[in-house]
């Protein structure tokens, strides 16, 4: 069998990973680019929030599950903290002690269940949370309003279509 040609010196090319991936002369690419534009800004806006609030990704994450189930009107448990966060038992009590600690959090006795305790956002959480966030969500919202009405499916679609493109769950690693 040949053995193929050996290049020493691999092609220059821009330092964007896109291009690795995708043929860019393909305009769908752009809608990719924007996306990927997004994602970096959320990471990055998440990652200030983190450093201002001096919480970590998944406590941040555990406060927003506790404050939209509050918004909805429903509770949570420790145990549905550990469920949402796909973390153990032991880590999800490490996780309320910090946010107890801060003074995110505070755990309550369940009303009907001796052995399990409630979740409740502190007032100060839900202050800090709607300073950093309130502003932000005024102008998605308005980001959103801007999309014109006969074009609001195809973005819906194309949003959920990527989505469905994501694995739910890391890959096997294959034998070999």
């Amino acid at each position: 069998m040949p053995t193929p040609p050996r290049n020493p010196t691999p092609p220059r090319i821009a330092a964007s990973s896109t291009e690795y991936w995708f043929d860019t002369s393909d305009r769908a690419v752009q809608l990719l680019k924007a996306v990927r534009r997004f994602r970096r800004a959320d990471q990055e806006m998440r990652r200030g929030m983190e450093t201002d609030m001096d919480i970590n990704a998944t406590d941040l994450e555990a406060l927003r599950h506790v404050i939209a189930h509050e918004r909805a009107g429903t509770a949570v448990t420790a145990r549905d903290l550990s469920t949402h966060l796909h973390i153990s038992t032991a880590s999800t009590a490490k996780l309320l002690n910090r946010l107890s600690l801060s003074g995110h959090v505070q755990r309550l006795p369940h009303p009907e269940d001796r052995r399990s305790v409630l979740v409740a956002a502190t007032q100060h959480a839900h202050e800090e949370v709607r300073c950093w966030l309130s502003p932000m969500h005024q102008r998605m919202l308005q980001a959103a309003r801007d999309v014109p009405e006969d074009s609001r499916q195809a973005v819906l679609d194309f949003l959920d279509a990527l989505t469905q493109s994501l694995p739910p769950d890391p890959p096997e690693p294959e034998d070999g």
